[in-house]
């Protein structure tokens, strides 16, 4: 048998294309007896396993997953890795919660032994849930980022993560200056991003936090290392909505101080959006830049409705995310369950493969990494999941009753958690095996 080539026999489904923008139909591929083949950690084929088992070498393994479905991993474009230990903190809307539990939970990343534990702890619950690849928040301290890096090398996981820049309006025990937080972006930047399958991203907090000197030297970390993502936040609550308006008077709005100090790009991701006007609608779409919808966090802050719709007629990039801590769930499926209720609340209703799509696919698009994860597409690292039908007693009965794929794949956004992910892979490895 050769070691590093495999094969996965199951149920197969993965994205191809925005239903938004081709159709239902052709923004999918689904073998209903279907095979992965994985050779170095690479997809080298996809599809029947009635035309490729026998095109295959005689001494590959395949493995045969019954009552399962491989889709790709799972792509989570907005979560705090820090705020793992607060998850589930009661009673406060976002800037409340941040100075009640954020702030002081932080606080502890700036133990390296505890940043280690916590990395650990992190990674776990997100291969668990079947995440494969997550654009994340450390803290303000280095400590934080080296860590999660150090725990995510070792996995080969393609993460994307960032030091907080965060100089005001907050805690004196968190805040860095405008300088410190680019020199010490600058060296996380030159020690680890491009290192096996990781990606900086500059990381200031969002806007109340930063000076406009801070800003600018976000700003001038993306001018100086064109590689590298922006990761912050964008017009998530009412009341910080008007605080930014206090804050820069001289700026026509909250995208706009951002867009000032040229930190819009097809590499920036804002997590939340949910109260954004058209123009601003069309100036992402206009830079490239994405959004990150974050369903159960808005639900559970408060924060309100994101209009996906209306990001749909603009064209933006908008992946998934779970923003733990705000956020309830690391699970992308219960996370998609969510996201279904927030449209039906302004009656839209989200099919199940346009779920699909924003769980991987979309996620890959609004992380410029469609060339290398989001579906199964022949060339793509193998990074997947496989899904259990019968992880629960409720899930394999009710999934006996289905009559189509498209009805399955929405049971198990509805009805599935991490009790529904198998099996995950990074690069072709096994990296969670449910017990």
């Amino acid at each position: 048998m050769t070691a590093t080539r495999k094969a996965y026999r199951a149920a197969i489904l993965h994205s191809i294309a925005d239903p938004a923008e081709v159709g239902l139909q052709a923004s999918h591929e689904y073998f209903e007896d279907g095979l992965l083949v994985i050779d170095q950690g690479r997809i080298s084929a996809v599809g029947h396993a009635a035309d490729l088992l026998p095109t295959l070498d005689a001494d590959i393994e395949v493995v045969h997953h019954q009552d399962a479905l491989i889709t790709p991993g799972f792509i989570d474009t907005h979560i705090h890795f820090p705020q793992t230990g607060m998850i589930g903190s009661y009673g406060e809307q976002l800037l409340d919660w941040l100075n009640t539990y954020t702030f002081p939970c932080e606080r502890q990343f700036a133990d390296k032994a505890h940043a280690d534990e916590v990395a650990k702890r992190f990674l776990a619950e997100l291969l668990r849930n079947g995440t494969t690849t997550a654009l994340v928040f450390g803290s303000v301290h280095p400590e934080s980022v080296n860590a999660l890096f150090e725990h995510a090398e070792r996995l080969d996981l393609r993460l994307i993560a960032g030091k907080v820049m965060m100089d005001r309006n907050a805690p004196d025990y968190l805040t860095d200056s405008a300088e410190s937080s680019y020199t010490d972006s600058k060296a996380l930047i030159q020690r680890w991003h491009g290192k096996g399958r990781l990606h900086y991203a500059v990381t200031p907090r969002f806007a109340p936090t930063s000076t406009p000197e801070q800003l600018a030297m976000a700003g001038r970390l993306l001018k100086e290392h064109p590689g590298v993502y922006l990761h912050t936040h964008l017009s998530e609550n009412l009341k910080e909505i008007e605080w930014v308006k206090a804050l820069f008077p001289e700026r026509s709005g909250y995208l706009d101080v951002y867009d000032h100090f040229e930190l819009l790009g097809k590499r920036s991701v804002f997590a939340h959006g949910v109260h954004l006007c058209d123009e601003e609608c069309q100036r992402l779409a206009d830079t490239g830049s994405a959004v990150a919808f974050c369903p159960t966090s808005n639900l559970f802050l408060g924060s309100g409705l994101f209009n996906l719709p209306q990001a749909e007629r603009f064209k933006v990039n908008v992946g998934l995310g779970t923003d733990v801590g705000a956020g309830t769930s690391f699970s992308l499926l219960n996370t998609l369950n969510e996201a279904y209720k927030v449209m039906q609340l302004q009656d839209v209703r989200l099919h199940p493969f346009k779920s699909l799509y924003l769980a991987t696919l979309g996620g890959a698009r609004a992380l410029c990494l469609d060339d290398r994860i989001g579906s199964l597409r022949p060339g793509n690292d193998a990074d997947f999941v496989v899904l259990d039908y019968k992880a629960t007693p409720l899930l394999d009965y009710r999934i006996q009753q289905s009559r189509s794929i498209e009805e399955t794949l929405f049971v198990l956004t509805t009805l599935g958690d991490d009790r529904t992910v198998r099996e995950t892979f990074a690069a072709g490895r096994s990296v969670h095996r449910r017990g």
